[in-house]
């Protein structure tokens, strides 16, 4: 670590010392093959240095002799969260010891989950899938949250012991293999992180340190107390640990809106400013992206290298709002404020946010937003299907369930050539057609509890489709998610997979090296009678222009620009159902 971190076992050549805050607790004992008397050293913290312990021993703390918890810094947990804690030596030796990373308009994402990507659902199974990931054209992966928690499978939001890589799918040293083996191949690892609460199953803080949470209420449970100092540092540390420790590349922090107030802004700037210290020491290009339905524009920043308390980007849910609605008419719960689809996406491809201080029927006729027109186009990430949009649904279904594969074509098309940063989920790059629903391993009241909440959230979808909606808690459910390689190289998705490549390959070709140009301030859009005409200029006066019919049937093409065609074979008087071309303009 680039500073000494307060939480977590501290490893020397001759002991290891063990701190615990534990402000709730009257006494703490270290449990290993013995016991050991934790001496208080004030503001809450216990401490105990063991001679002669090495890397693999496993330990507890025991609170009040009356309950054994595991480290809440762990760094491995062999037994799941209830168990002890392993003591890992963090020393790996780097095959890429050079790689800085890769600037951040260079990025082009592929998010996947751990456990689904592969059949053997671990990180060495990620591992031997990279040359198709590198190969496809991606440069950067996002993983879903590897924090343990509770069971054998989980989508990851339920981490309670954020610092140690949940033991099912590998041990910390496979994690670092991939990661090592991905900079290897040129390709970015990024990790997303849930700092806004923590899983119900597993998390023992409350009951030896009550001050780590407020009164307040997150959608998944009590929120952090992000006012407290110390508070602020574990989640600092953690960031740090991750990006320092495995050399992740960058981090996605999850619904960051549901961080309470007034811990929120607190958080995200010391969080950022310690990262850009951390990205200033070590040379490296490292990023940090925010998941936030507050749309606050002003918490963004991707020109600014290191961050110094701001955020490269926002995942746009915007964007893929408006075009899920465009592409399958449904305008159930969210959807309804994307009622009017074209002009929310041609807002979306102009300035960004499609809402910024809008009123938002859906909540509660509430202004959602900040203007986000004077931002650069790379500061939104866009996309068309993510762990969310498809788990969030009844059956999970994929867009190819949902839509044309002409209309499904389109759109990526758009997404992969415009300027804004693309994000594809695991899969999409050929057209799969697993769905993704949502799965974890509960049990008892617990997992009665999560049944009964999906069933209350698609109360008219269970009513209709109770035996087709799968049970969260089945194995069957995570072999439903789990990716068919084999239909890669299988028709239709073989052809679909070519497509992408193409597309990824025009765009690092043409657009790529001329996004550090783009000028500031928004493009120019026009989305009419299924028609979207969209532009944007570079300061080197050149001009980057899409015109797509999203629509079934033929429409008249507008005046349109001269310049080099990097899409399509050029628009003719009539444009066919779907089709999308691009230009490039030199003035």
């Amino acid at each position: 670590m680039t500073a000494a971190h307060q939480f977590g076992p501290l490893l020397t050549p001759n002991d290891v010392t063990f701190r615990l805050w534990a402000p709730g607790a009257k006494e703490v004992a270290l449990l290993t093959d013995r016991r050991h008397a934790m001496q208080p050293t004030g503001d809450g913290w216990f401490s105990s240095s063991v001679a002669g312990l090495r890397p693999s021993a496993r330990y507890r703390f025991r609170i009040d002799d009356e309950l054994d918890v595991p480290d809440p810094a762990s760094r491995f947990q062999p037994d799941d969260v209830h168990g002890p804690s392993e003591v890992i030596d963090q020393t790996y030796q780097w095959q890429t010891k050079n790689w800085t990373g890769r600037p951040w308009h260079e990025s082009i994402f592929l998010e996947l989950h751990v456990g689904t990507f592969s059949p053997q659902g671990t990180y060495a199974g990620v591992a031997a899938k990279l040359d198709h990931v590198a190969e496809t054209g991606f440069t950067a992966i996002e993983l879903m949250p590897v924090a343990d928690f509770f069971g054998r499978w989980n989508w990851g939001y339920d981490g309670v012991l954020l610092y140690a890589p949940d033991s099912a799918y590998g041990r910390p040293e496979d994690l670092k293999r991939l990661i090592d083996a991905a900079h290897q191949r040129g390709l970015m690892m990024f990790l997303d992180v849930v700092y806004n609460h923590f899983g119900p199953e597993g998390n023992y803080l409350g009951r030896y340190a009550p001050q780590f949470f407020t009164p307040a209420q997150t959608p998944w449970g009590i929120a952090i107390d992000y006012t407290r100092p110390l508070v602020r540092r574990f989640a600092v540390e953690n960031a740090l640990y991750w990006l320092d420790d495995f050399r992740f590349d960058g981090l996605r922090l999850d619904a960051v809106h549901a961080i309470a107030e007034p811990g929120r802004g607190l958080l995200l700037a010391e969080l950022s400013q310690a990262v850009g210290a951390l990205a200033a020491i070590s040379g490296r290009h490292i990023h940090l992206v925010l998941e936030n339905d507050a749309n606050r524009a002003s918490l963004l920043d991707p020109q600014t290298d290191p961050p110094r308390g701001k955020y490269r980007a926002q995942w746009n849910d915007d964007y893929h709002h408006a075009f899920h609605v465009l592409l399958t008419s449904e305008t159930a719960g969210y959807y309804g404020d994307y009622r009017d689809p074209a002009s929310r996406l041609a807002r979306c491809l102009a300035e960004g946010f499609g809402y910024q201080g809008e009123l938002s029927p859906y909540r509660g006729g509430r202004p959602r937003g900040e203007s986000s027109a004077g931002l650069p186009a790379v500061a939104f990430v866009d996309f068309l299907q993510n762990h969310d949009q498809i788990g969030n649904r009844a059956l999970g279904e994929r867009l190819s369930a949902l839509a044309s594969p002409a209309a499904v074509e389109a759109a990526l098309a758009v997404t992969l050539l415009a300027p804004m940063t693309p994000l594809m989920f695991m899969g999409e790059e050929w057209g799969a057609v697993q769905p993704f629903p949502f799965f974890c391993d509960f049990r008892g009241e617990l997992a009665r509890a999560v049944r009964d909440g999906r069933r209350h959230e698609f109360a008219e979808a269970f009513a209709q489709l109770s035996d087709e909606i799968p049970d969260p808690m089945a194995q069957e459910t995570v072999r439903l998610a789990t990716l068919d390689w084999d239909a890669a190289s299988l028709s239709p998705h073989r052809e679909r997979l070519d497509l992408v490549r193409r597309l990824l390959a025009a765009r690092k070709t043409f657009i790529v090296p001329r996004l550090p140009d783009l000028s500031v301030g928004p493009g120019r859009t026009s989305f009419a009678d299924g028609v979207l005409v969209a532009s944007w200029q570079f300061r080197s006066r050149e001009g980057l222009h899409l015109l797509a019919n999203l629509s079934d049937r033929a429409a008249f093409c507008p005046q349109w620009p001269r310049g080099e065609t990097i899409w399509g074979e050029g628009p003719a008087e009539h444009l066919p159902p779907w089709a999308v071309y691009a230009v490039l303009e030199t003035r």
